[in-house]
């Protein structure tokens, strides 16, 4: 099952172990079992701390496998083959099961340890999900320090009649207690704050407490990742707050014109970003989402940003960069049927609907990309173009054109969605040229048509051009003296990972001349 590489790799990790594991597998006769016992046994030969046997203990999702530690009642569970993106968390379950100290500060460890009553997790991913990781991880860690925390794995392609029942159409998807708890790419931390009560206003009242930064970034993306270095290398207090690191990046896969690197995908590019700032004098500020942003009244005045949390802070200068988000079409049904079939993440939610008809709306080279992925997965897809023509670059359109269950349709206007009550069940557009009307019937559309910037939060505060961008200068000085911006939230042309580390590295340099002037 694993070649020998990986296992002299996993053989040094499992030199960490210091605890007996207790694997416990519930199979049947399929092939999959057959894989999953495979899998155990190369597992079981690597480290002599790890033992596995057989058991009916969950009858319900077979093949299937918990994690524990003799006298520890820890309850881990994988339902499925946690391979792929998947691998790791595996790995990660079974060192934190042996003893090896998780990798998390201090006072949530003991959040979590602390945390009283009964939750049950479930937590249903794909494989070539790269957001779900993270929840399981999360999830995982949790359960490996409070055993009144007990999570499950699912891999919903495997156990399909279970996500029809439950009605799952977006991964990942968390259950707790038998009730939907969430979707999407979640960390502890945020987890945290949804079930421990009072948690959120802590967090709020120590970020409210901290000292004014010289420069606060505001966006933990390429460009403000490359700000907050740029920043810390002058040796002034630099701060940074964003929701999540990495930005629009996280969902991006295949990334292969970063100049100097061949080849990588958003989360590997994401996590070396982190690594990077953390390496300065940084103070990083996770899972805060900007509320407001109230200028300097005067030169060598603090501004404040003030986050959704309720929490203000406050610096001499700030340099926004909150990037982008999905563009949405606005035609009934899309709000509707989000997580229900309608989706915007192709690597996430694609496997779910395997042996099924879907549409991408978008001949970019997002839409393209995501037509040529989910033709592998799915029954037939089905592109829609608004204009007479792809705008996809060249390559990608000969790959799309010569898959056998791809349609391309161009000069159509989506104008619905259409579900039953519960899900999609198909898509109603308009040919330009004749004015007709046509209804495909599918079970999900995943809409790729570009991305606009993440600027609500200060339309009424600086200047913005009619596409809602950031106006700014050659410095990255916006119409609010102290106030820069970087990256794909500014009028900056061109969307691309590199250039908005540029732009980031040079709204620090400005915002550094900025506070030397003033």
């Amino acid at each position: 099952m694993l070649d020998a590489n990986i296992k002299t790799q996993l053989q040094a990790y499992f030199d960490k172990l210091t605890q007996p594991i207790e694997i416990t597998a519930s199979v049947d006769g399929s092939d999959k079992s057959r894989e999953l016992l495979e899998l155990l046994d190369d597992l079981k030969s690597l480290s002599s701390r790890i033992t596995v046997q057989q058991s009916d203990d969950d009858t319900q999702r077979k093949p299937s496998f918990s994690l524990n530690s003799p006298g520890k009642n820890l309850s881990i569970r994988f339902a499925g083959l946690p391979m792929g993106h998947e691998f790791t968390s595996l790995v990660l379950a079974l060192l934190q099961v042996g003893g090896h100290p998780p990798k998390a500060e201090p006072e949530v460890i003991e959040q979590i340890r602390n945390l009283e009553g009964e939750f049950n997790f479930e937590t249903y991913i794909s494989l070539s999900c790269h957001n779900c990781p993270e929840v399981v991880q999360a999830l995982n860690l949790m359960a490996a320090i409070n055993p009144n925390i007990r999570h499950v794995m699912i891999d919903g392609a495997l156990f399909q009649k279970e996500v029809d029942e439950r009605k799952i159409m977006a991964v990942p998807t968390i259950f707790l207690n038998g009730q939907e708890f969430g979707h999407g790419r979640m960390g502890v931390q945020e987890i945290l704050n949804k079930i421990d009560t009072g948690a959120v206003k802590k967090e709020a009242e120590k970020l409210s407490a901290k000292e004014p930064f010289d420069v606060l970034i505001v966006g933990g993306g390429p460009a403000g990742a490359s700000a907050a270095i740029y920043s810390a290398r002058k040796g002034i207090r630099t701060g940074i707050v964003a929701e999540r690191f990495g930005g629009q990046v996280m969902d991006t896969m295949a990334i292969e014109n970063f100049i100097s690197v061949k080849e990588t995908d958003g989360p590997k590019l994401a996590a070396a970003l982190e690594e990077h700032v953390k390496s300065y004098d940084v103070d990083i500020m996770h899972l805060q989402r900007a509320a407001a942003l109230v200028p300097a009244h005067e030169n060598g005045g603090l501004a404040e940003v003030r986050l959704e949390s309720g929490a203000t802070l406050k610096a001499k200068a700030v340099i926004i960069a909150t990037g982008a988000r999905w563009r949405e079409i606005n035609v009934p049904g899309e709000k509707e049927y989000r997580g229900r079939g309608v989706a915007y993440c192709p690597h996430c939610d694609g496997p779910l609907f395997k042996g099924r008809s879907v549409a991408v709306i978008g001949g970019g080279n997002s839409g393209v990309e995501a037509a040529i992925d989910l033709a592998g997965i799915v029954k037939d897809v089905t592109l829609i173009e608004f204009n007479n023509e792809l705008r996809a670059d060249a390559v990608l359109q000969k790959k799309l054109f010569s898959l056998p269950n791809v349609t391309v349709i161009t000069g159509a206007q989506t104008t619905e969605i259409n579900g039953d009550g519960e899900k999609v069940n198909g898509l109603t557009y308009i040919d330009r040229q004749t004015g007709e009307s046509h209804r495909i019937d599918l079970a999900a559309v995943f809409i790729q048509i570009g991305l606009v910037p993440n600027t609500d939060w200060i339309k009424d505060t600086i200047t913005l051009n009619k596409f809602g961008e950031i106006e700014v200068d050659d410095k990255g000085q916006t119409s609010e003296p102290g106030i820069f911006a970087a990256g794909d939230v500014t009028t900056v042309p061109f969307k691309q990972i590199i250039i908005a580390m540029g732009e980031g590295s040079k709204a620090a340099l400005g915002a550094f001349e900025h506070l030397i002037r003033h």
